[in-house]
């Protein structure tokens, strides 16, 4: 992995030096499809990659793709290259290898980067690197897009059974719901599909796109013309298919298909996901139309046509026709065009599905009692009930394959119905208006008074959409013995019928939504003798209030402006009903991207999205409320921005989106810097000196931040940037800088932490205003470096030029007087205010010899570059190869001689010219002069000396004294101990030389 990183690196620094080589217009062009993708998680993504600018077109160029990630912006993982197998970090390289991660080339400047199936994980900054291939670096080799991952919300459902069976010329009506919960904006396609038996692909049969437009599939575009086909949009989420006539060739499996579309950056569309509902097996039966030998004549009575409430409708219908008896003949009775019931060719008793429910509890009746003669009754009859009826009548014969052939249909002239209410004890009661929200569990109470035997009671529901003519539906019964019974489409609803009291009958319906108001209508009826004698209404009016307008979502917070560290609390406060709600979390940090955070499922589920380091949530429940917070542990800037929370519901396999919450700015600023800068106000310095700016910084020890450093000068109006050093303590030189000038500048970091700024032969035109600019960097709590306010310290530097007089350490005529053989050092000191390091001396000691033509001669040069030279001259080689010349001081200049000879006697002179640099590097002579004279003389040893003066003697004649008085308090001390000692050897000599000394003891002793 390193050798990876290395090898970024290196080629991020070859990069960057070659744009700073390149002074024209960059050559190579890398570009990359434009970002934020927004894609959808478990779905492809596809990203294409081209480079322009190289000099070989037809060259493969070799591309690699890299990712950063929201939690770790700071690093890059490896992902594919087209040259190297072994590229992908481990976290990749499986996926690499079996194919879910591809990178291919579509031309030889071209790749296209795809991942077969999205994971969370995926979501980054995708950064496409070509590799140069040429010697030189000529413009930008690589680019990067922004690939967001979202979760799939989009649902498509059908509550169609999975097999229908119809006759051909039948009508064909199918509902489906497609919806999304994505926040983003985008946009929802569909379509009706066919998929036939002898066909491997499904043909679509009617669609509308993104842009809402209808367009009929292939082969079906003249039944659409023609009105047989028709795709409505019926709700917010759903879409009707209607087949007038259905032909044998629509035989097969249907379905509905919705896809989700976004907008790129780049203006193109793409889907982001598509799903199929469950299919539809369609059968169409084939009909033969036989050619009619005789009409069928169908005609209508009624035994009575003006009835009470709760008497019996006795409706026959004859027909009549040539040979009816070998004909297999199928009647049916309607009220105006809602089909009461009808009778078969094998005599088997179908009911329409208004009627279905007074079927079974005998209400309805129909029999064949003749061949000619068919009759329909229906007791106790209702108000309702009252209107115009028809009979209908047709054939149908045996074709080839057993199937029953239709022939056509015949109908009666309308029969006039009167019912009027009847007087009766019992007496119903409703709540006349209902309103409700959706969500919530419906509850409508029935009273009755005037019961005079058992009651049963039916539930019926006509939709707000329905006309004053439309016929009630049934929804649930509940029978005398006390046994409900669900009707139709709310067998899959939760609806319960009870009787809590004898005089109390009560409706109840789970989870009611829009579509559910209407007028609701309570049927009472009472029975004598297992006979129905009376039944009695009462209808109410319910209004289902839609969840979106019910639900507030409101967004708050106690504090908005945050410093760097410090923690944010956001409540979203969702009011309303108690529904199931999915919240969404999301941050837009510019005026075009909205990000999501998380989302929070109504079963306690999350899926967090992107970067979810420093987010918490918590929920509670209120009384009338659910208030969702959100948590910034540690806000840094990439947390600042609009949040927002977006709550849905998911209804009827529909999402429905509830009002989005206020938008709620959360601004987080930069830390106060305590940084504090020092430098010299002012400075003065010789010209060719060195001028050198100490900025020293003091700052919180606690936040460990890095400085970035700015030296500027303030010239003509303006600050110029002369060198900068980044926080990385990357250096570079302002671009108004010469290069000729960068030799001369330099910066350092020493221990302080101080900035120190050096500028080499200084010359007058570097004098004016310097300025040294911090920028202290610290570390938010997510890792990431921010900068704070540039803090700036100016000194003013003054570039002068010394006096170029030269002065000597005053001394009268110097005289030396040494030996032959011996050594003297001659000295030549200056103490001109000019000693400043811009000025540079050449020094040359001059001589003159006693009695000798030379006069003046140099002896040896020191010049102003620091070379030692020893200018010829015959007279003067043993002399010079005697010579040492140093300079122990800035100011001091030394001659010693060695070996000194009787001929080196004479006169020396030391001359010194004074030199500086001008702004050209041009060496100018500032000032010259010579010091006095130094004579030296060299006498050879044994020659007479001159006569010593008094002090000479003294210092001669003082020290013999001192010897003297010495050896006589010795012999003084000898004689004492001598007397002591007694004996014969009180007589002997004190001279060694008459008593030496014995070495052993005597045996007299």
């Amino acid at each position: 992995m390193g050798h990876y990183m290395l090898s970024f690196h290196w080629s991020s620094l070859l990069f960057c030096l070659g744009l700073l080589l390149h002074s024209g217009k960059a050559k190579v062009h890398t570009k990359i499809q434009a970002g934020p993708l927004y894609r959808v998680l478990g779905t492809p993504l596809s990203i294409s990659c081209n480079v322009s600018g190289f000099t070989s077109t037809e060259t493969l160029k070799e591309f690699q793709f890299m990712i950063t990630k929201p939690d770790k912006p700071q690093f890059a993982f490896n992902i594919i290259s087209t040259h190297d197998q072994d590229f992908a970090y481990a976290m990749y390289s499986r996926r690499v290898r079996s194919g879910d991660i591809t990178l291919r080339h579509a031309s030889p400047n071209s790749v296209v980067f795809e991942i077969q199936s999205l994971q969370k994980g995926d979501e980054g900054d995708y950064e496409c690197f070509v590799v140069n291939s040429e010697s030189v670096y000529d413009g930008v080799y690589n680019a990067k897009a922004t690939v967001k991952v979202i979760d799939n919300s989009l649902s498509v459902s059908s509550s169609v059974s999975t097999s229908l069976s119809y006759n051909e010329g039948d009508a064909l009506t199918l509902t489906c719901q497609a919806s999304s919960n994505t926040i983003q904006h985008t946009h929802l396609s569909f379509a009706w599909y066919l998929l036939k038996d002898v066909e491997e692909d499904a043909k679509p049969i009617i669609s509308l796109d993104r842009d809402f437009t209808l367009s009929p599939g292939q082969g079906f575009e003249e039944r659409y013309h023609a009105g047989h086909i028709r795709l409505d949009k019926t709700g917010e989420a759903t879409y009707k298919l209607t087949m007038s006539q259905l032909e044998v060739s629509d035989r097969g499996k249907i379905f509905c298909q919705a896809q989700e579309w976004i907008q790129d950056p780049d203006r193109s569309w793409y889907t982001i996901t598509q799903k199929d509902a469950e299919k539809t097996t369609l059968n169409v039966k084939a009909r033969e139309v036989m050619p009619d030998t005789s009409s069928l004549v169908v005609r209508i009575s009624a035994q009575q046509t003006t009835l009470q409430e709760g008497q019996e409708l006795s409706l026959s219908c004859n027909v009549d026709a040539a040979n009816l008896e070998e004909r297999l003949l199928t009647v049916a009775w309607l009220q105006g065009s809602v089909e009461l019931a009808r009778i078969g060719p094998t005599g088997v008793l179908s009911v329409g599905p208004e009627y279905s429910g007074r079927e079974r509890e005998g209400e309805l009746r129909a029999a064949r009692i003749e061949d000619r003669h068919y009759r329909l009754i229906l007791q106790p009859v209702r108000t309702e009930d009252q209107g115009e009826y028809f009979c209908q009548a047709w054939h149908r014969d045996k074709g080839q394959d057993g199937a029953f052939i239709q022939g056509a249909v015949q109908k009666s002239g309308p029969q006039r119905i009167i019912i009027s209410a009847t007087e009766s004890g019992l007496s119903v009661e409703m709540q006349p208006l209902v309103n409700i929200n959706e969500g919530d569990r419906l509850k409508l109470t029935c009273k009755v008074d005037g019961v005079k035997g058992q009651l049963s009671v039916t539930w019926h529901h006509r939709s707000t959409t329905s006309t004053a003519t439309t016929l009630f539906r049934d929804v649930i019964s509940l029978s005398r013995e006390g046994v409900s019974e669900t009707e139709g489409e709310f067998l899959s609803r939760g609806v319960k019928a009870t009787r809590p009291a004898p005089d109390t009958f009560t409706l109840e319906l789970d989870e009611v939504t829009p579509t559910d108001s209407g007028v609701y209508r309570c049927t009472v009826s009472e029975w004598k003798s297992n006979s129905k004698i009376y039944s009695q209404s009462q209808t109410t009016t319910v209004t289902v209030t839609p969840i979106e307008s019910s639900v507030t979502v409101r967004l708050i917070t106690r504090k908005s402006s945050v410093t760097v560290g410090e923690n944010v609390e956001l409540l979203c406060r969702v009011q309303g009903p108690r529904v199931p709600v999915t919240l969404i979390w999301s941050l837009r940090r510019d005026a075009s991207t909205v990000d999501n955070i998380l989302t929070l499922y109504y079963d306690g589920g999350i899926s967090w999205s992107g970067d979810q380091q420093g987010y918490q949530v918590k929920v509670e429940n209120k009384r009338n409320e659910v208030q969702h917070y959100l948590l910034i542990n540690g806000a840094s800037h990439r947390e600042a921005g609009m949040y927002q929370c977006r709550a849905s519901v998911f209804v009827e396999n529909v999402h429905k989106k509830l009002p989005e919450s206020n938008q709620v700015a959360v601004m987080v600023q930069n830390p106060v810097s305590k940084l504090i800068l020092t430098s010299p106000r002012t400075l003065t310095r010789h010209i060719n000196g060195d001028i050198e700016i100490k900025c020293s910084l003091s700052s919180d020890p606690l936040t460990f931040p890095r400085y970035a450093v700015t030296w500027l000068r303030h010239h003509q109006a303006e600050n110029k940037t002369i060198i900068s050093s980044d926080r990385e303590a990357l250096v570079t030189f302002g671009t108004q800088v010469e290069p000729s000038s960068r030799q001369r500048i330099s910066m350092r970091r020493t221990k302080g932490p101080s900035f120190e700024l050096t500028v080499r032969q200084a010359q007058l035109s570097d004098d004016g205003s310097y300025i040294c600019e911090v920028v202290e960097w610290l570390q938010d709590p997510r890792g990431n470096w921010y900068e704070l306010s540039p803090v700036s310290q100016i000194t003013e530097v003054k570039v002068v030029e010394p006096a170029n007089d030269l002065q000597w350490e005053v001394n009268e005529h110097q005289q030396l007087i040494t030996t032959e053989g011996g050594e003297v050092e001659l000295q030549c000191n200056i103490i001109s205010g000019a000693l400043g390091p811009s000025f540079f001396y050449k020094v040359a000691w001059l001589y003159s010899g006693n009695g000798s033509p030379l006069t003046n001669v140099p002896l040896v040069e020191l010049d102003h570059t620091g070379l030692l030279r020893y200018p010829e001259n015959q007279a003067l080689v043993g002399l010079q190869g005697r010579l040492h010349l140093y300079r122990p001081t800035q100011s001091s200049f030394y001659l010693k001689i060695q070996r000194a000879h009787e001929a080196d006697s004479g006169t020396f002179q030391c001359q010194v010219d004074q030199y500086q640099l001008d702004r050209d590097g041009h060496w100018q002579q500032k000032a010259s002069d010579k010091a006095g004279p130094i004579t030296l003389t060299v006498n050879v040893v044994g020659q007479s000396e001159p006569q010593c003066s008094s002090s000479t003697w003294i210092g001669i004649f003082v020290p013999l004294v001192i010897c003297l008085l010495l050896v006589i308090f010795l012999l003084v001390l000898k004689i004492c101990m001598n007397k002591v000692s007694g004996g014969k050897k009180s007589g002997q000599s004190l001279w060694v030389e008459d008593h030496p000394l014995n070495t052993k003891p005597s045996a007299d002793e």
